[in-house]
């Protein structure tokens, strides 16, 4: 597999991984039981996807947001 996601893309899912997981234990959510699921799932495949640094979508659609090797 090649890299297709930058440092900063890495990054922010990170990030946007963590505030998913906090909202997903947050009370209301956690009650909401197929929500809180659902959030932990998302904030897995984002975990994922920044630690390996391949997004799958992006290779469906040609995207790429790390640089070129070799430049």
């Amino acid at each position: 597999m090649t890299t297709n996601m930058g440092r900063l893309d890495r990054a922010l899912r990170l990030v946007a991984a963590a505030v998913l997981i906090f909202i997903a234990f947050s009370a209301q959510v956690a009650a909401a039981g197929l929500l809180h699921w659902g959030l932990l799932a998302v904030a897995a495949v984002m975990v994922v996807t920044a630690l390996i640094g391949v997004c799958p979508l992006y290779s469906v659609l040609g995207l790429r947001t790390c640089r070129a090797r070799g430049t």
